[in-house]
């Protein structure tokens, strides 16, 4: 069943695909996106992040831990009780009477350092004046994002039992998904020549495009 599903996942992949990186390109080429400072900073992050993930060794604990604790909030998102939370450099897991998909994968395509520093830079906003330290933001969830975004990419083909319980296919196609949402919801909240109002429009637009191919093949089809 999760198979069909992923199928049917595959086109709404393909056209938010089309909708994130016209619009990305767009504002880049000629809204001038890459001379926003929120670009900078974050790219700035991003990068260094890089550098040092393929030249310095890898924090894997702090990665054991962020991925375990994500399971563990998602349980108590779904209404679940977490009994045992272990953490090691040899891994760890978390023991819960209450297990789905989305449990199961949310370490996956929810980057839990990144939202913690939104909460965090939110949470300072209510007590201190904060806004010049906005760069800082940037940068920051570059750094944790990035982090979120390699040790992902490094651990699936790993042989991961989140992915293989779930149906490989399903989880690979829900976790790209969800991080294109993700990265949608980055750009608009981010860029100002962006607003959520034109990203709809290009996707509507999109929605259409492909409706019509699927109508146009279907009936070169039933024509044979």
């Amino acid at each position: 069943m999760k198979f069909v599903v992923a199928i049917f996942l595959l086109p709404v992949c393909a056209i938010l695909s089309q909708t994130f990186f016209t619009v990305f390109a767009r504002a880049t080429v000629t809204q001038r996106l890459w001379a926003g400072e929120e670009f900078w900073f974050f790219s700035l992050g991003a990068v260094l992040w890089l550098i040092a993930f393929l030249g310095l060794p890898r924090p894997i604990l702090i990665y054991v831990f962020g991925h375990e604790l994500t399971h563990a909030l998602w349980v108590l998102l779904m209404g679940g009780r977490v009994s045992r939370f272990r953490v090691g450099r040899d891994g760890g897991h978390v023991v819960t009477n209450r297990n789905n998909f989305w449990i199961a994968l949310a370490p996956y395509f929810f980057p839990l350092y990144s939202i913690l520093a939104i909460a965090a830079y939110g949470a300072l906003s209510l007590f201190l004046n904060v806004q010049p330290y906005g760069r800082l933001l940037y940068a920051v969830i570059g750094v944790t994002w990035a982090f979120h975004f390699t040790f992902t990419c490094w651990m699936i083909p790993k042989n991961q039992t989140d992915l293989s319980d779930q149906g490989t296919f399903f989880s690979l196609v829900l976790i790209y998904l969800m991080n294109l949402i993700l990265l949608s919801v980055m750009l608009v909240l981010a860029s100002p020549q962006i607003t959520l109002g034109a990203f709809g429009a290009d996707l509507l637009t999109n929605v259409s495009s492909f409706s019509h191919w699927v109508v146009d093949l279907f009936n070169r089809v039933s024509q044979h």
